[in-house]
């Protein structure tokens, strides 16, 4: 099916390079040039323009954004729902807050636009595994696109989950396990480390533990990458960044009356990462550029 595709950034271009093995693409990003260049060479149609982009589409279109979450997101959703016509569908595929994407929802719903919130996972290596699809909305528009979903999925990968929201309520619970796992793991291996008399080697653990251990995973996979490339992993500034869906998360269960001390705690260790030096943090940090091609500070960069 015809997909057009808004944002090439580092997860927008694989999937758009995933979505081209099946389906036309038409791209458009607005300033990432080289972005736009490798979509191209891939064999997607880049436009210039979102005007272009609708006019390119045959109706009832398809259009799947991946956009920073916030203002970005705000502002083209509002520029589209100008040009988009009825029955027209929109994804919003990046992490934004669920409360504003029910409110999007029944604001584009007013317009007869319809209107899915897809929280998705797999980061950078989406592209090779697949993407795990979270979506939320109308079950008629879910139905419309399972095409798609299927292009950048595996089996079992995509589920609808319920109404407008729920799609992008699940990714951010999903993401605030993320911290809680991730943050067990870094304390653990700084344990490990500072264990000296044994000298051990953290790469042959983390390996080990990969094979039939109860704490294997994607993420400790990940770490096996992390340790075995020793060079580039102590170039990495203790200084971990959070991308707003743990705050989310812990708001939530505050209003919800629900105890997350796990996932709070590995919120508050990031905001310490920030004013001490701490082997956990790296990990922390070099984690969030494995999965996710997150930015890591290098050094004493400030």
């Amino acid at each position: 099916m015809d997909v057009g595709f808004i944002g090439l950034g580092k997860m927008g271009l694989n999937m758009t390079i995933r979505l081209l093995k099946e389906h036309k693409v038409i791209a458009f990003d607005k300033n990432n040039i080289e972005a736009n260049k490798n979509a191209k060479d891939k064999g997607a149609l880049v436009v210039g323009s979102l005007q272009e982009l609708i006019k390119k589409l045959k109706g009832p279109r398809v259009i799947w954004m991946m956009v920073p979450a916030g203002e970005v997101t705000e502002n083209l959703i509002l520029e589209l729902s100008q040009i988009l016509s009825p029955n027209d569908i929109l994804i919003d595929g990046g992490n934004s807050y669920y409360k504003d994407s029910i409110r999007r929802s029944k604001e584009l719903a007013k317009k007869k636009i319809k209107f899915l919130d897809i929280g998705t996972s797999g980061g950078i290596w989406g592209l090779k595994e697949g993407y795990c699809l979270m979506v939320g909305g109308e079950k008629k528009a879910y139905d419309k696109v399972l095409p798609l979903l299927t292009t950048l999925s595996v089996k079992d990968g995509y589920q609808y989950v319920g109404p407008s929201g729920s799609g992008h309520f699940v990714k951010m619970v999903h993401n605030g396990i993320e911290y809680g796992m991730m943050q067990a793991y870094a304390e653990g291996f700084e344990l490990l480390k500072n264990k000296k008399e044994f000298n051990l080697d953290l790469f042959k653990i983390a390996k080990l533990w990969n094979h039939s251990s109860v704490v294997r995973s994607w993420l400790l996979e990940l770490l096996e990458n992390v340790f075995e490339d020793e060079k580039s992993f102590s170039k990495i500034a203790p200084f971990v960044e959070d991308s707003g869906e743990g705050r989310w998360t812990i708001k939530e269960a505050i209003d919800e009356g629900i105890s997350l001390p796990v996932i709070s705690m590995a919120l508050f260790e990031r905001f310490s990462s920030r004013k001490k030096d701490s082997f956990q943090y790296k990990i922390l940090a070099a984690l969030r550029n494995e999965f996710g091609g997150h930015r890591v500070k290098k050094g004493n960069e400030k």
